[in-house]
């Protein structure tokens, strides 16, 4: 068979196919950048490939894939110009956690308990739903998206046991987790701080930060705001220490509001300058 028609026969028997469906073959390859598949009904060469996160959620130890093995897996994406289908053996390996997690909906609500407290987030244990077969938890939130507010660790904000609800994010395929946020069930202070304040508003707030860019100020109790460097004092400012303080409370001006980055730009100059004029 020639390149051009194997090519073309490749992209008939691919196109057969539809992303969830499931499939068989055996491993032809296997490397570190994970594992090449002949397909049942196509065994000129492998078309399948399965990712290296894609193996398995049981990572302690990784699953095994030996070439000639026979695997199941299931189809995630398909590229007919390259001729290739990519699975995932996670997805039969766990088949009632996949389809859980593949059945939620972007800013669903989900309700559990918080199982542990990690430094890269918290895991949760849902109401609903199968248990993980490695994690405390199927639901997972990331440090920034516990809370709106600034705070220490995580466990200023929730403690083992707590019950939650949370926005579902995503389906986190690599490691059969479900991403929520518990700030998404939240009001966003700053968008309210944004919707009643304006540009040119002065403001008495307390710095609460100093980095070599300026100094952040906290204005309410939930929104800060950055004093950059030049903005601190009319002279020339080398160190924002050299002008205030952590703790310190200071009047400034908003300078500019950006709702959709949660950005707060402030100036203390322009501070001293209105208060020189009202004296």
């Amino acid at each position: 068979m020639s390149g051009a028609s194997g090519d073309e026969a490749s992209r008939r028997f691919l196109a057969a196919f539809r992303v969830g469906d499931f499939c068989g073959g055996i491993a032809a390859e296997v490397s570190r950048r994970g594992v090449s598949v002949t397909l049942d009904g196509f065994t000129k060469r492998p078309l399948g490939f399965v990712g290296p996160l894609d193996l398995s959620w049981c990572k302690f130890p990784a699953a095994a894939v030996e070439v000639g093995q026979r695997i199941t897996a299931e189809v995630t994406a398909i590229d007919l110009d390259r001729g290739k289908a990519w699975l995932s053996m996670a997805a039969t390996e766990n088949g009632d956690l996949w389809a859980f997690l593949k059945s939620r909906r972007v800013g669903e609500t989900l309700s559990g308990r918080i199982a542990s407290i990690e430094r890269s987030g918290v895991f949760v244990a849902l109401d609903d739903g199968p248990g993980h077969p490695v994690f405390p938890g199927v639901g997972f939130i990331t440090i920034p998206e516990l809370t709106w507010r600034p705070f220490e660790t995580a466990s200023d904000i929730v403690q083992v046991g707590q019950h939650v609800s949370c926005g579902f994010l995503q389906f986190d395929t690599t490691n059969g987790e479900a991403r929520l946020s518990l700030r998404a069930t939240q009001p966003d202070p700053f968008q309210t701080f944004a919707e009643n304040t304006t540009v040119g508003q002065t403001l008495l707030g307390q710095v609460t930060k100093l980095l070599p860019v300026g100094a952040f100020v906290q204005v309410t109790k939930d929104v800060d705001g950055l004093v950059h460097l030049q903005e601190l004092a009319w002279t020339a400012v080398a160190a924002p220490e050299e002008v205030v303080q952590v703790g310190e409370r200071i009047m400034v001006v908003i300078t500019e509001i950006d709702p959709e980055r949660r950005r707060l730009s402030l100036s203390r100059r322009q501070a001293s300058t209105a208060l020189e004029c009202l004296s």
